[in-house]
């Protein structure tokens, strides 16, 4: 399997971030990519990758967009040069905190578009209450054949058909479509089936049942992979299969 979206790197796990990523392995997630959210942390995220053989993402969060550089394609462009990098992002917008100012979200949304439009790169997008204007922002920077993925999707069944059929980006889903409150988000799932997803944890952070309320991490991945096979009505394994090929295929990962 692979972990489309972690964060290893985070201070969560600092005392054990080696057993976490053996763990990980052991569950049978052999890959995951570790998910930078400003310049210091995607610098953070490529050290963890560099050390423990894994991938990396350079990018800014639209939590922090407030406090981005004026240029952002020049900052992160010694970032995404190093081998380990294979995503911009985490970018996108989130309306639900409204950590920065939409205007400044909005900005530097639209720089790291521009910067994997140039570098052929795919984005890893973070969307909370802001599809509409998502959508209406991919309409006039994404080009086809650009790649991508809204990680830890959790919109509706006409936004998930949306991203797939519009741009062919791709939905990661993690722990939160084993919670018993995520009908609608289950309904998306199967709206667009499992040709359209990556499986991700977004460790440290939203563990899935029967382990929510615990620190998550990579291996506990698995009890997603179970309740996305219960929900489209397909055999773990074909589910496990055609999601790992999603991931190669999205970030370009040597099989």
């Amino acid at each position: 399997m692979i972990d489309s979206h972690a964060h290893v790197h985070d201070k969560a796990f600092d005392a054990d971030r080696d057993a976490v990523v053996e763990r990980a392995r052991a569950a049978g997630v052999d890959r995951l990519i570790t998910v930078g959210c400003d310049l210091a942390d995607s610098r953070h995220a490529i050290e963890a990758a560099r050390r423990y053989g894994i991938f990396a993402s350079a990018g800014i969060h639209p939590h922090a967009a407030n406090s981005a550089p004026e240029d952002v394609a020049l900052a992160l462009a010694p970032l995404i040069e190093e081998p380990y990098v294979v995503a911009v992002g985490e970018t996108g917008l989130d309306f639900y905190y409204s950590h920065s100012p939409p205007d400044a979200q909005e900005r530097v949304l639209r720089a790291q578009i521009g910067v994997a439009r140039e570098r052929k790169l795919p984005l890893i997008f973070h969307v909370r209450d802001a599809h509409v204007r998502m959508l209406q922002i991919l309409r006039e920077e994404f080009e086809p054949g650009m790649r991508g993925v809204v990680h830890c999707f959790t919109g509706n069944a006409d936004q998930a058909e949306a991203y797939v059929c519009e741009f062919a980006l791709f939905l990661g889903i993690g722990g939160i479509v084993t919670f018993k409150n995520a009908a609608t988000l289950r309904d998306a799932v199967k709206a667009v089936g499992v040709d359209a997803l990556l499986l991700e944890t977004d460790s440290p952070y939203l563990a899935p049942m029967p382990l929510r309320g615990r620190r998550n991490e990579p291996a506990f991945m698995t009890h997603t992979l179970e309740t996305l096979a219960q929900i489209l009505g397909n055999d773990r394994a074909a589910v496990e299969s055609t999601t790992t090929e999603n991931a190669i295929r999205c970030f370009e990962l040597m099989r």
